[in-house]
């Protein structure tokens, strides 16, 4: 391997003629820091003149991921570009740093003081919403890294170096980072567990029963009363919004009819021992909204979740394993759970859900509890499950599901595909034809013959997958990743302070007594911003340009919409990168690293109007001078 020189492939596709130019123009750069480096014309296709960003929808919609939902969109394969003719920079890179089960008891008091600390969550008025939201990866990434032309902002350390201040610092009408609030959420959520702790010693590991005694711990994410009022107020649709199902004699069904789920009828299959699945609440109520949007935050991933209401005396759902990590929240009642390991190392941490279980195939329970209002019980994906209901009274819990298709397998999905295009375009090795004895050699048939011809197959094999590292565009496929998170995320949920610092709330309006629109804002070159979330963009180099990604415009219903995304000039790239980066401090229109004035406040602008960044402060009125 040490005699192979990688071509700089996609990620620093230059010829050796512009590679020299490129080290000439660094070397003026370290001669003379003071000087911006000279604008070279990029050859990644502009969306328009250089001063303009242009919005655009694209992409395609797919189905729910509900087992047993029939709603469905068109969907558009997009397959990753070839390799592109453009020759753009590398990108700088910036590091950023079995045993027993375990049945924590908690003192009521202890948990209040918990509790208390976690006003995030206590959100007690429904909202009654017509959308709702979850996931897809369907945007075509090329795997090219593209300079920023941000280098000489980084210190030694890579820090980035530009001017920004603090929301407190600014005394700022928003101080919070989401990702912070995304976290306090997941602990309040766990505690007294640690983060860490939990991560350590159960996270894809065991499960964990958290025993509170503490019956409202829970109470304001949702309950059967808000579950009621949003179907006497809200056009629930059967399999798209709410399942009816049963399990008795070892069999499961589901009831749905078509249409619209009327209470009458939904509370009388209730009545007749059915249980109740609603498999979006967040769509319909406030709180569960906030919940996920913050742990989503957090995680970095989807969160979506299911309310399921169980009467008394009834079990809804043969034994299965879910391809989700899990963590059920008891809201009312009582509901006796059995938990069981995965049948085999194939099973462990699996891809995909499983079918209904017969009850002679899972063995013995490794964990039999029952959950009370107010307790906790995380199960890691593949581990089989089953619950019923005391006889005398009902249940109804929500569980709260992320890291759906977030494995290294997944990672590696997008990534190998790519890697093998890019170095077949690259590197003649891969491009060469097979042995005459391929066919004789290889296949089922052979698998247990060693022959020569074998042998050495295998090992070009090996070989060849060495070198195929060298052509890997491991952040581009990150960025695949990224994107699609966008496309399957929440929006978020906004504050006071957020829209009226923002155009979501704040600027022009329309006057009926003066008969004309009032209110003028406008951005100025020392208006201090920030993304108005940390994880709502991901800029993504492709083929035909810079596209920042977003979920800001997402509803409530997974994949209501299509990818949403606005194309931009590469010039005004490095101005998001400083926002991606400061945040959640806020940074100074005339501080973004932009080449010339009426570029950065294009770059503001552009990115104020479209709703996915916050001033410090709300705007000037200019119809006040």
């Amino acid at each position: 391997m040490a005699s192979i020189t990688p071509l700089m492939s996609a990620r620093e596709a230059y010829s050796v003629t512009e590679s020299q130019d490129i080290a000439k123009e660094k070397g003026k750069k370290a001669n003379d820091k003071s000087k911006k480096p000279p604008q070279k014309d990029p050859v990644i296709p502009e969306a328009s003149s250089s001063s303009d960003i242009i919005f655009i929808k694209n992409g395609a919609a797919s189905s729910s991921t509900e087992v047993d939902s029939t709603s469905s969109k068109r969907k558009q394969s997009m397959e990753p570009p070839l390799v592109p003719q453009k020759k753009i920079k590398k990108l700088k890179q910036r590091q950023t740093p079995g045993t027993s089960f375990v049945v924590q008891e908690m003192e009521p008091e202890k948990v209040q003081s918990v509790k208390d600390k976690a006003p995030e969550i206590q959100i007690c008025e429904p909202r009654s919403s017509t959308s709702d939201h979850d996931a897809s990866d369907d945007c075509e990434i090329v795997d090219e890294d593209f300079s920023l032309r941000l280098n000489d902002s980084y210190d030694s350390n890579g820090t980035l170096k530009l001017d920004c201040m603090s929301g407190e610092a600014l005394r700022a009408a928003n101080v919070q980072d989401s990702r912070d609030e995304g976290r306090k959420t997941f602990q309040w959520m766990l505690s007294p567990h640690s983060e860490s702790s939990f991560f350590r010693d159960y996270w894809e590991k065991r499960p964990m029963f958290l025993k509170r005694k503490n019956p409202d711990y829970y109470k304001n994410i949702f309950s059967t009363s808000i579950l009621d009022k949003i179907l006497h107020e809200e056009k629930i649709q059967f399999s798209k919004n709410l399942d009816i199902t049963s399990y008795s004699d070892g069999k499961r069904q589901t009831h749905n009819l078509v249409g619209q789920a009327y209470p009458s009828v939904v509370w009388d299959y209730y009545n007749n021992g059915c249980s109740l699945r609603l498999l979006n609440p967040q769509t319909f109520h406030r709180p569960a909204w906030k919940l996920l949007y913050n742990l989503q935050e957090h995680f970095s991933s989807f969160c979506g979740a299911n309310v399921y209401v169980t009467p008394p005396g009834t079990q809804g759902f043969a034994p299965h394993w879910d391809d989700i990590e899990g963590f059920l929240l008891q809201l009312e009642g009582k509901k006796h759970w059995k938990v069981y390991k995965p049948r085999s190392e194939e099973e462990e941490l699996p891809e995909l859900s499983s079918g209904n279980l017969n009850q002679e195939d899972i063995g013995e329970p490794v964990l039999e509890v029952t959950l009370e209002a107010g307790d906790l019980l995380y199960l890691p994906r593949g581990y089989i499950h089953q619950a019923t209901t005391n006889e005398d009274i009902h249940s109804i819990h929500i569980t709260v599901s992320t890291y759906q298709k977030n494995s290294w397998g997944h990672y590696l999905q997008k990534l190998l595909p790519r890697a093998v295009e890019l170095a077949m375009a690259e590197d003649v090795e891969f491009r060469r034809g097979l042995p005459l004895d391929t066919l004789r050699v290889m296949g089922v048939v052979n698998s247990d013959t060693e022959t020569p011809g074998r042998s050495a197959f295998l090992s070009k094999v090996k070989e060849l997958m060495e070198r195929l590292l060298l052509y890997a565009p491991f952040d581009a496929a990150g960025d695949h990743l990224g994107a699609g998170l966008m496309h399957d995320a929440l929006p978020p949920l906004l504050g006071p302070e957020d829209k009226m610092c923002s155009v979501h709330s704040g600027g022009e309006r329309w006057c009926k007594k003066k008969q004309k629109v009032i209110n003028r804002v406008e951005l100025d070159p020392d208006t201090y911003i920030r993304l108005i979330r940390g994880n709502v963009i991901r800029m993504v180099a492709e083929e035909d340009g810079v596209k920042i990604y977003h979920c800001l415009e997402n509803t409530r219903v997974y994949h209501e919409e299509e990818p949403q995304f606005f194309e931009m000039s590469p010039e005004h790239a490095p101005a998001v990168e400083a926002l991606i980066h400061t945040y959640p401090k806020y940074i100074a229109v005339e501080d973004l690293p932009v080449e010339g004035d009426d570029e950065k406040m294009t770059v503001a602008r552009g990115l104020w109007e479209r709703g996915l960044v916050v001033a410090a402060h709300p705007l000037h009125n200019h119809d006040e001078d």
